[in-house]
């Protein structure tokens, strides 16, 4: 009894303490670029972002000790279930949901709104832990990666038509769980390949493109002339590249919305719009470098006090970051979330539980991509696709579900 009760409580500490610093950090980062110098506000007024985000916090920290609390068993056991529930939450949103920023993503409840699509980043990493953990027949071998992608494929399409296309690039994330799992590098090499055309095909046409992959496809002919299997496999290859570059322009003409089109192609260079798609990453790059070093210091920012920068509080707020504690500050927020990603794929690997270690490196992918395309656009090196900062950015249903993502590897991982 005594061994149970002390392996119950055996969580990783490292996690917490790096959790509770991002957290606090994102608390009074909110503070300093939301609060209203010039208006005399009380501080418990919901009308404020910090007051809510207060809200938020300690009701994630509820979820948190509810989560460590409940047996890690039944997250195993239900994991599809729990799947297959915020698919149909996400569903629910066409009936009853709430648009915002252009998409139809959120279910408004009273004052506050939330965001199923948030939830489904953890319960698609819980679905594909159950998958690779459950034994595989022969014949399920032979179909193992096409069902495993679509268990990311479904809740992109939803994700699509909701018209939240930043959201819905996340879920790209758990290709790094599929490469753990022994998907072929070769795999890897043509989603690298795919990008590269895609970005060519934007950037030029899908002409140059097609034109590109024909030159490729003689090269091969040419070099594989003896091996008629591997001029099959180069005619395939070939014949999906067409259709790639092909849906890909279809994709950027008739499903990406007019701002995001603009923000692409200001990113790319095709177009310059200084007061347009081009403002809300100038100012963020300002907001920035303006900090230096060390930084203007806490509320002393001038372009987020001065709201010059749009989205501060939320897909922005790290411009707040750095404009208030300069390079240090910026580089200390990057350590914290290097260091808690590293040390989710070490006790991932760790642990002997397969379950365990795939859900590790699913959560690990989802909040690197999170971090790292969140600072990518507001250092203008991505395009604005609109995705929080995790555990910083102001919002409940983003906080919510990465307190839930993470302490449920914490539980899992506790045994």
């Amino acid at each position: 009894m005594n061994q149970r009760t002390k392996t119950s409580f055996k969580i990783d500490v490292q996690l917490v303490v790096y959790y509770i610093i991002l957290v606090t950090l994102g608390w009074f980062t909110i503070y300093s670029s939301s609060k209203n110098q010039f208006v005399d506000e009380s501080f418990f007024s919901f009308s404020n972002l910090y007051t809510k985000q207060l809200i938020f916090i300690g009701t994630s920290i509820l979820l948190a000790m509810i989560i460590l609390l409940i047996d890690s068993r039944l997250w195993i056991h239900y994991s599809t279930h729990i799947y297959i529930a915020s698919l149909l939450l996400m569903i629910l949103v066409f009936f009853v949901g709430t648009e915002i920023n252009g998409a139809l993503a959120w279910i408004k409840i009273g004052n506050f709104s939330i965001q199923p699509t948030e939830f489904a980043k953890f319960t698609t990493a819980l679905a594909l832990a159950k998958f690779f953990n459950e034994g595989k027949t022969n014949k399920e071998k032979k179909f193992l990666w096409v069902n495993a992608f679509l268990f990311i494929l479904i809740p992109i399409l939803i994700i699509l038509a909701q018209k939240d296309t930043g959201s819905a690039l996340v879920f790209l994330s758990f290709v790094i769980l599929f490469y753990r799992e022994g998907l072929t590098g070769w795999i890897l090499l043509i989603g690298v390949f795919a990008v590269a055309i895609t970005i060519f095909t934007l950037f030029k046409n899908e002409i140059y493109s097609i034109i590109i992959l024909t030159n490729l496809l003689a090269l091969f002919l040419f070099l594989h002339r003896r091996n008629s299997t591997l001029i099959k496999r180069d005619i395939v290859l070939y014949v999906i590249g067409v259709l790639f570059v092909l849906f890909t322009n279809i994709g950027y003409q008739h499903v990406l919305q007019d701002h995001q089109r603009m923000r692409i192609d200001t990113l790319l260079g095709k177009v310059k719009d200084p007061l347009g798609a081009d403002f809300n990453s100038n100012q963020s790059k300002i907001a920035i470098g303006s900090g230096g070093f060390w930084g203007k210091g806490y509320l002393n920012g001038t372009q987020t006090k001065l709201d010059y920068v749009p989205e501060q509080s939320t897909d922005f707020i790290f411009c707040a970051i750095g404009e208030e504690w300069g390079f240090v500050g910026s580089f200390i927020v990057i350590s914290l979330y290097t260091l808690m990603i590293i040390r989710i794929i070490v006790l991932s690997e760790k642990n002997r539980n397969q379950f365990v270690r795939c859900y590790g490196y699913g959560i690990a992918g989802v909040i690197f991509f999170h971090f790292f395309i969140n600072i990518g656009m507001t250092i203008g090196l991505l395009p604005i696709i609109g995705i929080p900062l995790p555990f910083i950015s102001y919002g409940g249903s983003s906080l919510w579900a990465f307190t839930i993502l993470l302490f449920i590897f914490v539980k899992l991982n506790e045994n």
